[in-house]
């Protein structure tokens, strides 16, 4: 299994200024609470968490945070990021109590798509409802990932939370019965016919006539008279 280890530093400072003259150091403020202990304000490399960013085991592990040389095992509860630039704006650590059980987001790994028979001999496609799923465990037993096996699947199928096969000791949190994939036919789009009237006005035109002036070329319907 795969280990990522966040070094931080405390900080005093607190405020949109403090945090502003943070980012142009190249750190990111962040806040650390739960195990019983009070929250703390700090500090960690932005380029450091944008390394481990970029790696999705990041966000469903159980991490090593070293700070002031003390190391405590944490997860990621929240992250706010700059809208278009790879800079962390605030990072959320929770600490974690082996005792106690953890509710986390994990993603789903669809497994088998192209050849389950819905897609297959079916002719259908696949289409992802969630991509992760909300869970609730002891930190021993978080999953990296949950597995989605889509093998049997046909057309018309869909598999709700209560089909996902979770690791022991994994319970789903949520509406057991929320669809999580499907395998449904391709919506095919279908153009309108032309109406009649223009049909039979291009028909109408004079040949080499452009086509904005073929419906002017249609005669005007007569309108009928008094009895």
């Amino acid at each position: 299994m795969q280990q990522f280890e966040i070094v931080a530093e405390k900080r005093a400072d607190q405020g949109k200024g403090a945090s502003r003259r943070l980012r142009r150091a190249g750190k990111a403020p962040g806040i650390l609470y739960g195990g019983g202990k009070s929250p703390q304000s700090i500090a960690v490399s932005n380029n450091e968490m944008m390394l481990h960013l970029a790696n999705e085991a990041f966000y469903s592990h159980i991490l090593t945070l070293k700070l002031d040389g003390a190391a405590e095992r944490v997860v990621l509860k929240d992250l706010q990021r700059h809208p278009f630039r790879p800079v962390v704006l605030h990072v959320d650590l929770m600490r974690v109590d082996e005792k106690k059980k953890l509710t986390m987001r994990v993603r789903l790994h669809f497994l088998n798509e192209s050849t389950c028979a819905g897609v297959k001999t079916g002719g259908g496609v696949i289409s992802h409802l969630m991509t992760d799923i909300e869970i609730s465990c002891l930190p021993k037993d978080l999953p990296e990932f949950i597995a989605v096996d889509l093998g049997a699947m046909n057309l018309g199928d869909t598999l709700h939370i209560s089909d996902l096969k979770l690791p022991d000791g994994v319970e789903p949190i949520g509406d057991a019965e929320q669809g999580v994939v499907s395998c449904h036919l391709p919506k095919v789009i279908v153009e309108e016919a032309p109406v009649e009237a223009e049909v039979a006005a291009a028909a109408a035109a004079p040949a080499g006539a452009p086509a904005a002036t073929a419906a002017a070329a249609a005669p005007a319907p007569k309108a009928e008279g008094k009895k």
